[in-house]
């Protein structure tokens, strides 16, 4: 059984086409595609597309009030956290490694994956340059330094953004704190 529902935003995996899901019968989904022609494909050869909706979500699930008791209330912790002004909530963090970003991620190739996940991040500076949000974090972790790279040649494309590597003691090495620089 696919895990594919009328009205999903899919795009096909070997092809430059995307499309709505307009039926779905076994194994077997119709597309409507962006350019209005009704197609035909195995659930193999689709992958849902993201929707930033759910980025809204994230962002606008952030309890201050929620927060601050949290950080009010006595925690041990083995490692001295970073300092942060009284008041201050902590900046969204966002998961690039592939397996929080799609659930079938082993059908994708490479090319694939890093798309994806530049993508993903792309969506995610827009959201935080629109609702003025001052910082975010991205986890990408270390691998081999690709998406690290490209994740920096992304945003270094954006005047309005500084972007380095974020605090060691809680991310280790594999994240980047970017930094938006607010217009008055």
């Amino acid at each position: 059984m696919s895990n594919f529902k009328i009205g999903d935003q899919v795009s096909v995996l070997d092809d430059d086409m995307d499309g709505v899901v307009s039926a779905v019968s076994g194994d077997k989904i119709t597309i409507e595609t962006t350019d209005g022609f009704t197609m035909t494909y195995f659930v193999n050869q689709l992958v849902k597309n993201l929707n930033s909706s759910s980025l809204s979500g994230t962002i606008k699930s952030f309890n201050a009030q929620k927060i601050k008791e949290l950080k009010e209330a006595p925690t041990k912790h083995k490692q001295p956290l970073a300092v942060r002004q009284k008041g201050e909530i902590p900046p969204p963090e966002f998961d690039l490694h592939i397996e929080k970003l799609v659930k079938n991620h082993k059908i994708l190739s490479n090319y694939q994956i890093l798309n994806l996940q530049i993508e993903t991040a792309q969506r995610h500076v827009e959201f935080a340059l629109r609702n003025r949000i001052p910082k975010i974090v991205f986890i990408h972790g270390v691998g081999e330094g690709i998406l690290k790279a490209d994740l920096d040649a992304m945003l270094s494309r954006y005047e309005q953004i500084t972007f380095q590597d974020a605090n060691y003691q809680k991310y280790g090495i594999g994240a980047t704190e970017v930094y938006f620089k607010q217009s008055k």
